[in-house]
């Protein structure tokens, strides 16, 4: 090959291997985009680091998180902060749609992102904390809350840039404000109608990532949405307090009414798939273990009460036990009173009737088998001398007696050996 061919085809041999080789590859710009709606659970914060860990290993070049949040748990807040500014990958948080919001543990996280911006008709703010079900805390502990909350706000709107002030308002004041006014007051950056004016608006912003100074190049990129798979969906479902509560308590029952009725299969079958479901959420959940032995200790009991008579004294115990594990069972959240009362009522009387029942039924004399024909009364059909044969409970049996006894005369059964009765005359004014 001459010297011109070799410069000629160089090029493009090289070019080849390279293809091959996946270096000359171009590569795919994209944007990772995820919903974040409904309350903050430890559902969400898990949805969101997982989303954030798969934009870090597609080397993404952004993560948009489209937020609609009346708020959540504090714990889960956390998480979802502490990722969001340890994330390698920018961080757009977008609250959006229109008519969206992001409230209470919301606020935390819009502030926290690397940029935030909102949609027209949105709102922030409301941030006071209160405890599950929109209950107020008692004064001492709200005092130590809201002083925790303010300083956490503050610390990380100093860092992110934004106004600190404003944030320790929201959570001390529970004021809230529009998108508008919220770029006004730098709580955001700025507002967009959607998705691909947000991409125009961010680009060739400078942005402080890890304490590098980043700018973002958000023209052109290829949209990708991180779905929200089936074990989200069910976590996210489940990790509600009051959901995982009714979960165990339909748990407990359907073991207890198998136990106490053996053979039944199905309560046992619903409560078994109840109480795993219920385990899988406690995983998620702040729980504390003292309410759950409480509440195990009432189940306890009221199988106790099966076996011993204690004249109501062990269901009495039950109920005591089951409510106070039922107000123990979550440390920072709590089940509500309304879903709370009724169910401890209605399983408390499940329990007791079970039992009363199965006790009655542990007490009442056999009727089938050797020990149901003790004390039935029969007729003699061979004569008892002292062996014969005796019809009893729709059978011949052979029986024996002490006196010599005559075909159609009755008799009692008064105890059995083996498959011989010893039987009694009955007296005829009997």
């Amino acid at each position: 090959m001459s010297k011109r061919a070799m410069i000629y085809f160089l090029p493009m041999i090289m070019s080849a291997v390279m293809l091959v080789a996946g270096v000359a590859r171009p590569t795919e710009r994209h944007v990772f985009i995820m919903d974040v709606e409904g309350a903050i659970n430890p559902a969400t914060a898990t949805f969101l680091e997982r989303g954030l860990d798969e934009a870090r290993k597609q080397e993404a070049e952004l993560i948009i998180v489209r937020l609609d949040t009346p708020g959540g748990l504090v714990t889960s807040m956390r998480s979802m902060v502490k990722a969001i500014m340890n994330s390698p990958v920018p961080v757009v948080v977008y609250v959006a749609p229109g008519g969206a919001g992001a409230a209470s543990a919301g606020v935390m996280v819009t502030v926290a992102a690397h940029v935030a911006a909102m949609a027209p008709g949105t709102n922030i703010g409301a941030a006071h904390p209160v405890a599950a079900g929109g209950r107020e805390i008692d004064k001492t502990m709200s005092e130590k809350v809201v002083h925790d909350m303010a300083s956490y706000g503050r610390s990380i709107a100093q860092e992110t840039g934004r106004n600190a002030d404003w944030v320790e308002r929201a959570i001390r004041e529970s004021v809230s404000i529009t998108a508008e006014e919220a770029v006004e007051r730098n709580v955001v950056d700025l507002v967009a109608v959607d998705i691909d004016e947000l991409l125009k608006q961010i680009d060739g912003r400078e942005i402080t990532l890890k304490g590098a100074k980043v700018v973002l190049k958000t023209r052109n990129l290829e949209k990708k949405y991180v779905e929200q798979g089936i074990r989200y969906k069910i976590l996210k479902t489940i990790s509600d307090p009051n959901i995982a509560y009714i979960l165990m308590m339909i748990g407990l029952a359907g073991l207890y009414f198998e136990i106490s009725n053996p053979g039944a299969i199905f309560p046992g079958v619903i409560g078994a798939i109840s109480l795993i479901l219920a385990f899988y959420s406690f995983q998620t959940l702040p729980v504390n273990y003292a309410g759950l032995l409480l509440i195990a200790l009432a189940v306890i009991l009221f199988i106790a009460e099966i076996m011993v008579s204690s004249y109501g004294v062990l269901s009495l115990g039950g109920l005591i036990s089951l409510t106070l594990g039922s107000v123990m069972l979550f440390e920072d959240v709590g089940v509500s009173l309304r879903l709370m009362a009724p169910t401890i009522v209605l399983l408390g009387a499940f329990f007791v009737v079970v039992s009363t029942l199965a006790f009655r039924a542990y007490r009442v004399k056999p009727k089938t088998g050797m020990e149901g024909l003790i004390g039935a009364t029969g007729i003699v059909k061979q004569p008892l001398d002292p062996e014969g044969l005796i019809f009893v409970h729709g059978e011949y049996w052979r029986a024996v007696s002490g006196e010599k006894l005559e075909p159609g005369e009755k008799v009692r059964v008064e105890n059995a050996d083996g498959l011989l009765l010893k039987v009694k005359k009955v007296s005829i004014d009997h």
